[in-house]
């Protein structure tokens, strides 16, 4: 089936800015997080691509492609072919690159591994840092808001204490390549002689071997371990964001570093507090009596309960906005308001005494412009 438009998937218009996608997408990772929908079988593939539309939206080179040439601008078919499309972090270098030498990754679960690229038939032995990896970590509507500490375990490749990361020890000349890195090869054909590089088999590129292999690490100069992670997690943190752990990443290439980890956020819901962006919304209900009459009212906020004045004729979906209640993000140093939405409930179970009460008031003069406009429109149209 052919894929949708990458704008149709984040419900904007091409155009839009760098906060609208970002904006875009939050509310989408949100609405359509399949732990959000569980009775939903689709609901893992609509989230994946709503990420997949972000992974390219959200990057500017990518966008830019995609913009120009479509689906075939980051797929690798069409003019951007050999680019690696499918992660938002990767470090390529295309004189490295080979299809048939991609890293497994180091990380299971519910991570979402972008892939890093090594250079088997490179002729450099250059370092190569390592590619970054995306983790998804749910948090509850009171941890976003209120921020948290999380520990997690999590397997992490490391430099090997033993031989500091070469690999081995006594160190010499590769006696293959002698040094070089590379072999070359005479090839006979029809048309003449044809002389060829490629890596070398031994020392797989460095130049050098080592006369005894550490044990430790099994001459790959890094060892996994599982470590115990703590994280602090700042006030207001939503949906989309992301926290950085360095060097936590996929481990890099001929003593090159490792890449990074990225945390991306997902925030469950709340029973009453429906939030947007920083602003919080909450539904008040009120009574017939609160409704004509006013009244103050003890409201729930994300800091306590506050008394407000509710004005006479309040209806429902009347607004009112009380300043400064909303998210305090201190990731993102805004802070937001809180706007409470009423909705008058009529009571469907009266006393006598009720009934008798109501009867006596509705002959009274209780209509408003609006009703006596639309009763003078039923007049006419009889």
């Amino acid at each position: 089936m052919d894929k949708r438009d990458y704008y149709e998937v984040l419900g904007i218009k091409k155009g839009a800015t760098e906060a609208e996608i970002k904006s875009a997408y939050r509310k989408k990772a949100k609405e359509l997080h399949p732990d959000l929908n569980k009775d939903d079988p689709k609901a893992e593939d609509k989230f994946k691509e709503v990420q997949e539309a972000y992974s390219v939206l959200g990057d500017e080179n990518k966008k830019k492609m995609y913009d120009q040439f479509g689906h075939a601008g980051v797929s690798g078919n069409g003019p951007t072919a050999g680019y690696p499309g499918g992660g938002t972090y990767t470090n390529f270098d295309a004189s490295d690159f080979d299809f048939g030498d991609i890293f497994d990754s180091i990380f299971g679960g519910g991570f979402s591994n972008f892939t890093g690229f090594g250079g088997r038939g490179s002729t450099t032995n250059r370092p190569t840092r390592g590619s970054d990896i995306l983790m998804r970590l749910d948090l509850s509507f009171d941890e976003a808001i209120y921020g948290t500490e999380k520990k997690f375990n999590l397997d992490v490749v490391e430099e090997c204490s033993e031989c500091h990361g070469n690999g081995g020890f006594d160190r010499e000349t590769c006696h293959t390549c002698h040094g070089s890195g590379t072999v070359t090869h005479e090839q006979r054909t029809i048309l003449g002689s044809f002389m060829s590089k490629t890596t070398c088999p031994d020392c797989k590129g460095l130049g050098h071997t080592y006369k005894r292999k550490c044990s430790e690490c099994n001459g790959k100069g890094k060892v996994k371990i599982n470590k115990k992670i703590t994280i602090n997690i700042p006030e207001g943190i939503n949906t989309g964001d992301r926290q950085k752990i360095s060097g936590k990443g996929n481990p890099g290439i001929n003593g090159g570093e490792n890449g990074d980890l990225y945390i991306e956020f997902v925030v469950g819901r709340h029973k009453y507090f429906e939030r947007d962006e920083n602003d919080i919304y909450l539904e008040v209900p009120l009574t017939l009596t609160e409704s004509i009459l006013g009244c103050k009212k003890d409201i729930p906020t994300l800091y306590g309960n506050v008394k407000i004045n509710i004005p006479a004729g309040t209806n429902s979906g009347d607004k009112q906005r009380i300043k400064g209640k909303g998210v305090d993000n201190r990731f993102r140093k805004i802070k937001g308001d809180m706007y409470l939405i009423f909705k008058v409930y009529t009571p469907n179970r009266l006393t006598r005494e009720q009934k008798e009460l109501i009867e006596k008031l509705s002959r009274t003069e209780l209509d408003t412009d609006e009703i006596k406009k639309f009763n003078k429109f039923i007049k006419e149209n009889e």
